[in-house]
C-alpha cells in the first residue's frame, strides 16, 4: 500500500487532540526533574552521609533505563498498596529519570559561578537559603539555560514511552489509529511531524530566553 495523504490528513484531529496531554506531561516532568535535580545537587554539595547517598542515587538513576522506572512505578508499587494513575506515574517516572541528568547540569552551572560570589555572601552574613535564592540561582540560570532547554526537548521526545501506560499522548493515539486501520505509515508520520514542530518551537523559545538572560547579565 502506498502512502495515503488524505488518510494522513484525516488522522490529524485525533492525534493533535492528544497534544494537551503530551505538553502537560512534558512541562510537569521538566518542573519535577528540575526541582529534584536541584535538591539532589544541594544535598550532594553538603557532603557527609546524605551527600554520598545522593551521589549514589544520581549515578543509579543515570545507569537505569527509563522504562524500568515506569514499569516499577506502575506495576510494582501496587503490590505495596501504592496505586497511582497512569499520567501521575508517567510524570513521576520522567521526573525521577531526568533529575539525575539535571543534577549534573546544575552542578556545572554552579561550578561556573566565581567562588568570590559565595565568599562575599558569607562575608555579608547571608544564610545558606538566601545565598542559594539570591546569589547562586539567578547566576546559575544564565549558565544552564541552553542545556536545560535541551533536556526539555528530550523530555518531550520521551513522552511516547507513556503509551505503554495507556496515557493518551500523541504517539499512543497514532498507534490506536494504526491498530484499528492496519495502516501505520500515515498516523506515525503525522505524530512525528507534530513532535518535530513542538521541539522546534520549544528550542526557539529557549533560545529567546537564553538571549534575554545573557542580556540581563551584561547589564
Amino acid at each position: 500500500m502506498g502512502f495515503d495523504l488524505d488518510f494522513a490528513l484525516s488522522t490529524i484531529p485525533t492525534i493533535i487532540g492528544a497534544i494537551g496531554a503530551t505538553l502537560l506531561a512534558t512541562v510537569l516532568s521538566c518542573l519535577g526533574a528540575s526541582a529534584l535535580g536541584f535538591t539532589f545537587e544541594m544535598i550532594r554539595r553538603g557532603g557527609g552521609a546524605p551527600g554520598l547517598a545522593v551521589r549514589f542515587l544520581i549515578d543509579f538513576i543515570r545507569s537505569t533505563p527509563i522504562l524500568a522506572w515506569l514499569y516499577f512505578l506502575y506495576f510494582v508499587l501496587p503490590f505495596y498498596g501504592i496505586r497511582l494513575g497512569a499520567m501521575t506515574v508517567g510524570i513521576l517516572g520522567l521526573s525521577l529519570y531526568y533529575s539525575g541528568y539535571l543534577a549534573e547540569v546544575f552542578k556545572a552551572g554552579i561550578d561556573a559561578i566565581p567562588k568570590g560570589q559565595q565568599e562575599a555572601a558569607r562575608a555579608l552574613s547571608l544564610g545558606r537559603r538566601d545565598t542559594v535564592v539570591f546569589i547562586i540561582a539567578p547566576q546559575m540560570l544564565r549558565n544552564i539555560a541552553a542545556p536545560l532547554g535541551n533536556y526539555l526537548v528530550s523530555i518531550l521526545k520521551a513522552t511516547p514511552y507513556l503509551a505503554i501506560l495507556a496515557v493518551p499522548e500523541m504517539l499512543g493515539r497514532a498507534f490506536d489509529i494504526a491498530s484499528e486501520t492496519y495502516r501505520y505509515a500515515e498516523p506515525l508520520s503525522v505524530a512525528g511531524i507534530l513532535f518535530l514542530a513542538l521541539a522546534l518551537i520549544i528550542a526557539y523559545g529557549v533560545k529567546r530566553i537564553e538571549q534575554r538572560l545573557l542580556a540581563s547579565g551584561r547589564r
